[in-house]
């Protein structure tokens, strides 16, 4: 028996949100090689949809059946093109007429182009840190976000380093400005801490352990004394 079109067929663009097919996943990851994207598939790269999948119709959907976020990130995207916020090329459409008023943000979203790295950007100082363009999460914490235009990496080592040590409860007898120094020269090329030749800044190194050291007077961790334990005696010999 034939089945009613109308019971059974998925409408397009009906299913939103992120995709959570294996083979799907893999396929975005093949848009990481992509240094541009024009603002559709950008748009939806940010909705974590494939652009070679809905890329070519979805602008063919009514907006209320295109994928939850796409049309807000298009919007965004398009805009912070218009007014320089993100690196790219602009192409407007084309008027019918020249005495047709230009909008604001008339954008040609499948024309125009968006410099990745600048996209990134400028999601992350939105508060948007998770999704297609975040692999590895970012910290929540904007003084530890190298994405952030005020990003200290000097804070950032010195706040990475007393969370790794604060938290080891045997320093093998070492002081806390000892671990710390280890800490941070084995992390010096993370933060910059290093020149051309890989050779670590001892300088800068000094200064953070200064910083992060929570026992400047200096000395090892004193060993908690061990109180004597009173042996009971047997009431049989009492």
């Amino acid at each position: 028996m034939n089945r009613s079109i109308n019971e059974s067929e998925e409408q397009p663009g009906a299913d939103f949100g992120q995709p959570d097919s294996r083979d799907e996943m893999e396929s975005l990851d093949y848009w990481r090689l992509c240094d541009e994207l024009n603002v559709i598939q950008a748009a939806l790269l940010v909705a974590g949809r494939d652009p070679s999948i809905e890329g070519a119709y979805v602008e063919s959907r009514p907006p209320q059946n295109r994928p939850r976020g796409y049309e807000a990130a298009k919007t965004g995207i398009a805009s912070g093109l218009c007014t320089e916020a993100i690196v790219g090329k602009v192409v407007r459409h084309a008027r019918d007429s020249f005495d047709d008023p230009i909008p604001a943000f008339d954008v040609d979203a499948e024309r125009s182009i968006v410099s990745v790295p600048s996209l990134i950007k400028w999601l992350t100082l939105r508060g948007i840190k998770t999704g297609f363009f975040f692999p590895e999460a970012i910290d929540s914490r904007d003084y530890l976000d190298k994405n952030h235009p005020k990003y200290a990496p000097k804070l950032a080592a010195a706040v990475g380093a007393w969370e790794a040590i604060s938290k080891e409860t045997d320093l093998g007898g070492k002081s806390p400005k000892k671990a710390l120094e280890k800490w941070v020269r084995e992390n010096a090329a993370k933060f910059g801490l290093t020149d051309d030749e890989g050779k670590p800044n001892e300088l800068g190194i000094e200064e953070i352990t200064k910083v992060a050291n929570w026992r400047p007077e200096g000395g090892a961790p004193k060993t908690p004394e061990r109180k004597p334990v009173l042996k009971k005696k047997r009431p049989d010999l009492i």
